[in-house]
């Protein structure tokens, strides 16, 4: 079968190349993948060694079950689903049953793949910060992936929703979306707030640590800046206050269903900036760097002959 793989020689360090059909586990399904969602992270695993060069990038995937779990777990073949699992961007895709959930009738593939890491994320990180009515809640790279879905996720809690943005065209939607302020940067932002779910990083995190109330806290879910945040003396000294690391751990499947319900619901809007090709991979990698779209990329995943689709992928 074919595959997106890491290959530091390639434009955006990663190639469509034929790797081995894989062998699913006793709790594990065959999905025929028919969409996959790029994140920042997957640019990064791709560039830093975190994924080995070969080995199949991605974790965000979308298909249909075209073998059922041997052990009798999970759905039936011909359902559709979404998952969160390494090695996503293929052809075929061995999951574990606990990490994918159903796609609900009226919920395109298209749009539930966009919900994995960057849904989890927003949804786990709010979660563990105890988002709730009244709690003011400011967060960066609101025009991101885990931005935008934070700002619904955390409007829905009933918060007041502080979203930061890098530029105003980058805001556009977010008030729509339930954010009750709309900033460029931190410009303006005077009042303590209790939540900070920060994918921003550098310099702004040192600001957004300044800005907490006291018994508030940082969820810090990314780095897109690249810079390095350098707290001044004395900054981490005073009224308690935290800053908590966040990665995604063990099974999303549950997680994924409450996604799914509410954006086959209406009640979460997913925005995809970007669709095309997975054969283009390096114009969606380009546009997601650059920061050129908001919300999700997604890559379909097209069928045809190998030799075909390397010439987009040179050039």
């Amino acid at each position: 079968m074919r595959a997106l793989v890491v290959d530091p020689s390639a434009p955006a360090a990663v190639r469509l190349a034929g790797v081995p059909d894989p062998v699913p586990g006793p709790g594990q399904v065959l999905v025929d993948v028919s969409h996959v969602s790029l994140n920042r992270g997957d640019l990064n695993d791709a560039r830093s060694g975190r994924v080995p060069v070969g080995a199949v990038l991605g974790s965000d995937a979308a298909g249909t079950v075209v073998r059922a779990a041997a052990d009798g777990s999970g759905p039936t073949v011909g359902t559709q689903v979404v998952a969160l699992t390494s090695g996503a961007f293929a052809e075929r895709v061995a999951i574990d049953v606990g990490a994918l959930a159903e796609i609900p009738k009226g919920l395109e593939p298209a749009q539930a793949v966009a919900l994995p890491v960057a849904g989890v994320a927003a949804l786990r990180s709010l979660r563990a910060a105890g988002v709730g009515p009244g709690k003011r809640v400011l967060i960066t790279g609101a025009s991101g992936g885990v931005g935008r879905f934070a700002v619904q996720l955390a409007a829905r809690a009933g918060a007041h929703v502080i979203a930061s943005v890098g530029s105003a065209a980058r805001g556009q939607g977010l008030a729509e979306a339930g954010a009750d302020e709309v900033l460029i940067g931190l410009e303006g932002l005077e009042r303590p707030v209790d939540v900070v779910i920060d994918s921003v990083g550098g310099p702004q995190l040192v600001a957004a640590w300044n800005l907490l109330a006291p018994g508030g806290g940082v969820q810090s879910v990314g780095w897109t800046s690249g810079e390095p945040a350098a707290f001044p003396p004395y900054a981490t000294v005073g009224p308690a206050k935290s800053l908590t690391s966040f990665v995604i751990e063990g099974d999303a499947g549950a997680d994924l269903a409450v996604l799914t319900g509410l954006a086959s619901e209406g009640a979460v809007t997913v925005e995809i900036g970007w669709q095309g090709s997975w054969h283009r991979f390096d114009e969606a990698a380009e546009a997601l760097r650059g920061r050129l779209i908001p919300g999700k990329a997604v890559l379909e995943v097209t069928r045809g002959g190998l030799q075909a689709a390397m010439p987009s992928l040179r050039h």
